[in-house]
């Protein structure tokens, strides 16, 4: 029986992070081929990529707001109710998204409303994260945790691939239909995974950290009060180590649908199924990474997955410069899959034994989203913004990557073993 109920919680965990994600991620790759055109129109093609980035950026801002909102109710109320409310959000946020009226048709109202429907997806995304960690985490054998702990973020590839499948499928009709109404089809019809994914949490019981707090009477009454008072050396942990982990990513896998493309001369079809095969071979590697961090360590794992990213900076660019489609490939599949699968598969159970139990939706949901706000949707525009202002040469882009990574290695530096205690 209690192996069911934990088999239950991982698929609860995976689904629902997956869907949270493909909606996410259809937002970033549309917004990379389509959105400069038909929403955030400009003379300058430059500044229309830009300003649909700068859309794309701007929900990372309105995360940690929806991180502290929805882990004041997981923190206080409970994590399953929060995580269905998350996934209704976003769900509904993306399917409007699909039936939105072009630049074209509205005016200046389209890109108002979109940007305001992507703050909406943010707020969803920032309490999702940290709540379908903690339910797997928190159900999870003391000897298991790194696996348990890496089964959400696999949801963060298979999104992905779910995300560009349906994009590269739709990429098969002629520009012209693609442009109008093709990329439209992914959004409306993830509505249909919502419903699947808020059919998989139910019956799912409260996680048995937060029964043991709630019994013990140890709610805090404002946990993000009691988080930046007691916990905010965690936070600021948090927030430089999640920088190598998500900064690089959205250079591998939404900017370089647009650099491979208008740059560098690739079809379009072509860079999105290599994204597409990396982020498969991703899906295969975190719960295998997850598992050997049972073994090895978490910090271990993160710490090489880190200097791996900063070693291979330069040879990425140098790779899909080659312009071979062969290359284009690996170079993909080395960077989101080989490097940056053990980075991603440690760190939301890092997370999770740094804060204790009454603050820990709060502590891993701050930590987590301000790092992605402040490295994660503005990677795309810095790389833009940095093409720009030399000369389109990748050697700045290749220097940013490697800011991030010796930015969350000092921060990892501070992690000890004492943290472990939290969840034990």
């Amino acid at each position: 029986m209690k192996q069911n109920i934990q088999k239950r919680v991982l698929l609860a965990s995976l689904v629902g992070s997956a869907i949270e994600w493909f909606d996410y991620f259809l937002y970033g790759t549309v917004a990379a081929l389509v959105f400069n055109q038909i929403f955030f129109v400009s003379e300058n093609p430059t500044i229309g990529l830009m300003l649909a980035y700068a859309s794309f950026a701007l929900t990372f801002f309105i995360r940690p707001f929806g991180g502290i909102f929805f882990s004041h109710i997981g923190d206080k109320i409970g994590r399953k109710k929060t995580l269905v409310l998350t996934l209704s959000i976003m769900g509904v946020a993306t399917m409007a998204m699909g039936l939105l009226p072009t630049y074209q048709a509205i005016g200046i109202w389209a890109p108002i409303i979109l940007v305001c429907l992507r703050l909406i997806q943010g707020l969803g995304i920032g309490g999702e994260w940290g709540g379908a960690l903690l339910l797997a985490v928190e159900y999870a054998p003391k000897e298991e945790r790194g696996f348990y702990g890496s089964i959400p973020q696999v949801g963060i590839p298979i999104g992905m691939v779910m995300g560009t499948l349906a994009l590269t499928i739709m990429s098969l009709l002629p520009n012209e239909a693609f442009i109008s109404w093709g990329w439209r089809v992914p959004f409306i019809l993830s509505i249909f995974l919502v419903f699947f994914g808020l059919w998989i949490r139910r019956g799912i019981d409260e996680t048995p950290s937060f029964k043991t707090v709630k019994e013990k009477g140890q709610i805090a009454k404002v946990p993000i009060v009691t988080t930046l008072k007691y916990h905010w050396r965690e936070v600021l942990i948090a927030i430089g180590a999640k920088f190598v982990e998500t900064a690089p990513f959205y250079i591998f896998s939404t900017f370089i649908v647009s650099y491979a493309t208008i740059n560098l001369g690739f079809n379009r079809t072509t860079v999105l199924t290599a994204v597409m095969i990396a982020s498969i071979v991703t899906s295969i590697l975190i719960p295998m990474m997850g598992r050997l961090s049972d073994k090895v360590g978490r910090k271990p794992l993160y710490v090489w997955g880190s200097i791996a990213m900063m070693l291979y900076a330069f040879p990425y660019f140098w790779l899909i410069h080659q312009g071979s489609v062969v290359l284009l490939f690996i170079a993909t599949i080395i960077g989101l899959g080989v490097i940056w699968a053990p980075i991603t598969a440690v760190l939301g159970t890092i997370f999770s034994e740094i804060f204790s139990a009454e603050i820990r939706y709060t502590g891993v949901s701050l930590g987590y989203q301000i790092g992605a706000a402040l490295a994660g949707g503005t990677a795309p525009l810095v790389a833009v913004a940095l093409l720009a202002a030399f000369d389109n040469s990748y050697v700045p882009v290749a220097i940013y990557i490697m800011l991030t990574a010796a930015i969350s290695l000092v921060a990892m530096s501070r992690v000890t073993d004492k943290y472990k205690a939290t969840l034990d």
